[in-house]
């Protein structure tokens, strides 16, 4: 893999570990919501764009039109990079989060982003790590 996916790659984990943080936090406080939120959308973004990088370099796979979120997604499932269809409706939360002005969207999924996303994202930084080990 190349130098500019080791260095996404590695923000893509120091944001997921920032993320996780969430775990301990009061997410009554609307500071902490807010920041949840964004910090689900920065990992989020990172993530897809490994998988991108990774479909390329590591799989040969160009096929997709434009890279897209959901055309990468979509390649990252029949690549087993990631096991189910959550990612889609993570896609569908950090796209609603950009229009969240007053934290009524991140209050909505934010339970779900802490206790089962982040999760996701560990899992898909699990296969990362497997993958740089066998390339």
């Amino acid at each position: 893999m190349d130098e500019k996916f080791k260095k996404r790659y590695q923000s893509f984990c120091n944001s997921l570990n920032a993320l996780a943080e969430a775990k301990q936090r009061d997410l009554s406080d609307s500071f902490i919501l807010s920041g949840t939120g964004a910090k689900f959308s920065i990992t989020f973004d990172l993530a897809w764009k490994v998988m991108k990088d990774i479909l390329i370099q590591y799989y040969q796979i160009t096929g997709f039109v434009a890279g897209s979120p959901r055309e990468v997604l979509r390649e990252a499932y029949k690549a087993d990079l990631i096991s189910d269809d959550a990612w889609m409706k993570m896609l569908k939360v950090r796209n609603e989060l950009t229009h969240d002005y007053d934290c009524e969207i991140v209050k909505e999924h934010c339970n779900t982003i802490v206790n089962k996303y982040i999760d996701l994202f560990f899992d898909f930084e699990k296969v990362v790590q497997h993958l740089i080990l066998d390339f």
